[in-house]
């Protein structure tokens, strides 16, 4: 559909339109709908499919901070498990930190994503909240004027308009949000690591009572709790590897060769029902508003996995462009809004700083750089200060946890 056909479509109004349906868009609506401002979400998705895909599970305590201070912790009080401890398996034995009692004292709480959706949707409608399922925006314009608007369709083709005085995005890296910035808007900081991992999850209980990293020479292999009967790994493999290029014996064999199954004790295995190759990539735009137009969650910034950083730093930048956004419509005082940008990018620049020193901690040189001895020797010695040095021991609790 061209653009003037869209232009004959009645539009449909909001103070603010919150694109996606994630924990960053359903944390910033439930914050505007209940100091009464006008909100809409918009998800290209269906109800049933946000409240089933899995992801991430590791939610740091200021997140749950965020959650509690603003009402939306319900399901994490009531289900949600404390976790505070990491083991490390390498070739010169395994070690385990206990970083609830390190750094700042403070652990993490494992509650899967799908979940928290499902608290913050429930919360967000039962409150009068409107959202569109089904609804794919097609392009934000007009974000440097005064009523931004967004181009969406239906599941049926069937075009729409939201005019809005704020759109906030949280569609992720590929959504229109992003797609919407002019050329020369913003600056866009990327990063390949080199580094690819094949995700697995598996229906079957953890077999470590931790956090498992196991650096071998095979490769980096993971082993993350998601729930007594879920959980997730992950195993370094080449770039450009397909998802089901290895069988589930395979995969749980060479697991459990990374993992050093023989030494520490064999992994609960169970079927795998999901596969997907990670590229670990970092990027960051700066600033993250244009016009009317806020960038927030991996629409903002993309940080790799390594250290379960960005379902936090979304909801960290929901709350603060929430509170922004409540300020600026309901008193009128814009101060907020101006300072977003920056606030946000200290807390992503921070925990890039901590991701991109995992990556170097659990894996050797990339395909792309080739064998380096001098690169492994400084991995050992980075492993040998966790392992040995309560300094560093302290740092990485601090961060590991931090946002």
């Amino acid at each position: 559909m061209t653009e003037s056909q869209y232009a004959r479509v009645a539009h449909e109004l909001a103070d603010v339109v919150i694109l996606g349906a994630g924990p960053a868009g359903l944390v910033l609506g439930n914050l505007l709908l209940r100091d009464g401002v006008d909100c809409v979400v918009l998800e290209r998705a269906g109800r049933d499919h946000i409240q089933n895909r899995p992801r991430a599970g590791f939610l740091a305590p200021n997140t749950a901070r965020i959650l509690e201070r603003n009402g939306l912790d319900g399901g994490l009080r009531r289900r949600g498990q404390e976790h505070g401890v990491c083991e490390f398996r390498t070739e010169d034995g395994r070690f385990r930190l206990d970083y609830r009692q390190l750094g700042r004292g403070e652990p993490h709480t494992v509650y899967p994503q799908h979940e928290l959706v499902t608290d913050l949707l429930a919360q967000f409608l039962d409150a009068g909240g409107r959202i569109r399922f089904d609804t794919e925006a097609v392009a934000v314009s007009d974000a440097d004027g005064p009523t931004p608007s967004v181009t969406v369709r239906d599941v049926d083709g069937r075009p729409a308009r939201w005019r809005a005085r704020y759109v906030a995005a949280c569609d992720g890296r590929h959504g229109a949000g992003r797609r919407s910035l002019p050329p020369g808007a913003v600056r866009h900081h990327h990063r390949d690591h080199g580094v690819s991992w094949l995700g697995l999850l598996a229906e079957a209980p953890p077999s470590i009572d931790a956090v498992g990293y196991a650096i071998h020479p095979g490769g980096f292999a993971g082993h993350m709790a998601r729930s007594a009967e879920i959980t997730r790994y992950y195993l370094q493999c080449r770039r450009g590897t397909r998802p089901d290029t290895w069988s589930e014996d395979r995969l749980w064999d060479e697991l459990d060769l990374r993992m050093r199954a023989a030494e520490y004790g064999p992994l609960l295995r169970g079927p795998l029902v999901q596969r997907a190759v990670v590229d670990l990539e970092s990027d960051v735009l700066e600033p993250l508003r244009h016009g009317s137009l806020f960038l927030v969650g991996d629409a903002a910034a993309l940080i790799s996995p390594s250290a379960a950083k960005g379902a936090n730093l979304a909801v960290l930048e929901a709350e603060i462009l929430g509170q922004a956004l409540i300020d600026a419509l309901v008193h009128g005082d814009t101060e907020p809004l101006a300072r977003y940008s920056e606030r946000c990018l200290t807390h992503i620049w921070r925990a890039q700083e901590f991701s991109h020193w995992m990556i170097r901690l659990l894996h050797g040189a990339s395909d792309a750089e080739g064998a380096s001895l001098f690169r492994d020797r400084l991995r050992h010695s980075r492993i040998a200060s966790l392992r040995t040095s309560r300094t560093q021991q302290d740092w990485f609790a601090e961060n590991y946890v931090g946002i």
